[in-house]
């Protein structure tokens, strides 16, 4: 049986310009001392940075010429110049550099090469060679678009991860230093003003629901810590005193349904309160079904009360009952009597064996002292609760000594 025939590798076309190819390949490095000589002269940016970085961009413009050189010699072949370019140097470079400097340096570089072009052609291949270096700038230029597009997509991502985990800890109570210093690593600088604001989220990509809350915030001027977990939207936002206000500002991309916004307070560390306020009167929306959108939580202190909230029994006792307390036991007699008489003047009046005058007067200084109105509907309902629980807690505290 014959033995099969060997067959011998095609021999290497040979390149179409040899002479230019092997006058570009002794330039090199003098095309790429000239381009990092152009930089110190022209690009403070560059001559500011230090010697680590310029040094890793010294590198890039090395590798830039020899792809060049490379790509010239085998133009029909594909290759992926940002590995061969950028791939050099360390990832950390698209940080210490902006997309903008990187135009500025491939700019350079170009530049250099393409003043060189009279030099290094052989005669004759001057237009070839300027045309490749024309084609090679395209393929740069889509390369360095491609490489900082990566970058920002990685931060991107990242960046939604940190900020997940920040909101994750001020929703269950553990944010720490550690959460604010996260934050700042998101551009979160510390306002004075912070407010949790809670709803359902939106059907579909939570990356657009995040994007169009940022997109509301910047119309607001408000900075904003958001995320959705799980069928909650949490938005985090600094920068107002008005948490109603801020929370209308930010509504439109919650979903149907109750949205709520806890109380004011001073930093990151103490939008833990607001947001357990904010998802305790989530909780508590569906007893108050006409209630406005949004609504505070502090305005939900009955329904949380009832729904189990200890931090709102405790508000209604101390904010309501406690100062009733002390004020008198005339103004406690005064408003259970009017709200035992279905909120009639001349009703509590004749109980009270006083004038309705004398009602009315009470009745202003339970407003002055608590802030809730007992003419109002919303607010007798409020104040009636306060009492209840009062009532209760003095109760507990006698069967206790």
């Amino acid at each position: 049986m014959p033995e099969p025939a060997e067959t011998s590798p095609k021999p290497t076309p040979p390149h179409p310009h040899p002479g230019t190819l092997r006058r570009l390949e002794q330039s090199s490095g003098k095309l790429a001392a000239a381009a990092i000589a152009r930089m110190d002269d022209q690009l403070s940016w560059y001559r500011a940075m230090p010697p680590e970085n310029r040094s890793w961009i010294g590198l890039v413009a090395q590798a830039g010429i020899a792809a060049f050189t490379e790509w010239f010699r085998h133009p029909e072949a594909p290759t992926a110049i940002s590995t061969d370019v950028f791939g050099t140097a360390p990832r950390e470079l698209t940080r210490a550099i902006t997309l903008r400097q990187t135009v500025e340096m491939v700019r350079t570089t170009i530049e250099v090469m393409e003043s060189a072009i009279d030099d290094v052609a052989a005669p004759g291949d001057e237009s070839v060679l300027r045309e490749a270096l024309l084609v090679y700038a395209r393929e740069i230029a889509f390369a360095t678009a491609q490489v900082y597009a990566q970058a920002a997509e990685a931060r991107g991502a990242w960046d939604a991860r940190l900020e997940s985990l920040v909101v994750n800890a001020v929703l269950s109570g553990e944010a720490d230093e550690g959460a604010v210093s996260r934050a700042a690593a998101l551009g979160w600088n510390a306002p004075e003003h912070v407010a949790v604001v809670l709803g359902t989220a939106p059907d579909g990509d939570s990356e657009l629901t995040v994007e169009a809350i940022r997109r509301a915030a910047r119309h607001a001027k408000l900075q904003v810590l958001t995320g959705v977990l799980g069928n909650r939207l949490v938005v985090v936002a600094g920068g107002s005193d008005d948490p109603v206000k801020a929370a209308k500002s930010l509504i439109g991309p919650f979903a149907a349904g109750p949205v709520v916004a806890g109380p004011v307070v001073g930093d990151l560390l103490a939008a833990t309160g607001s947001a357990q306020a904010a998802a305790a009167g989530l909780r508590a929306c569906a007893a108050w079904p006409d209630a406005p959108r949004p609504v505070l939580a502090d305005d939900l202190l009955p329904e949380r009360a009832m729904a189990g909230d200890p931090v709102a029994r405790d508000l209604l006792v101390e904010e309501i009952y406690r100062p009733l307390e002390e004020a008198g036991s005339a103004l406690l007699e005064t408003l259970s009597v009017y709200l035992e008489q279905a909120s009639s003047l001349e009703g509590a009046a004749r109980m009270l064996f006083v004038h309705p005058n004398t009602v009315r007067y009470r009745l202003r200084r339970v407003t002055d002292v608590t802030g809730w109105s007992p003419s109002d509907v919303r607010s007798a309902f409020t104040l009636r609760i306060a009492l209840i629980l009062g009532r209760l807690a003095d109760d507990n505290g006698r069967l206790q000594s």
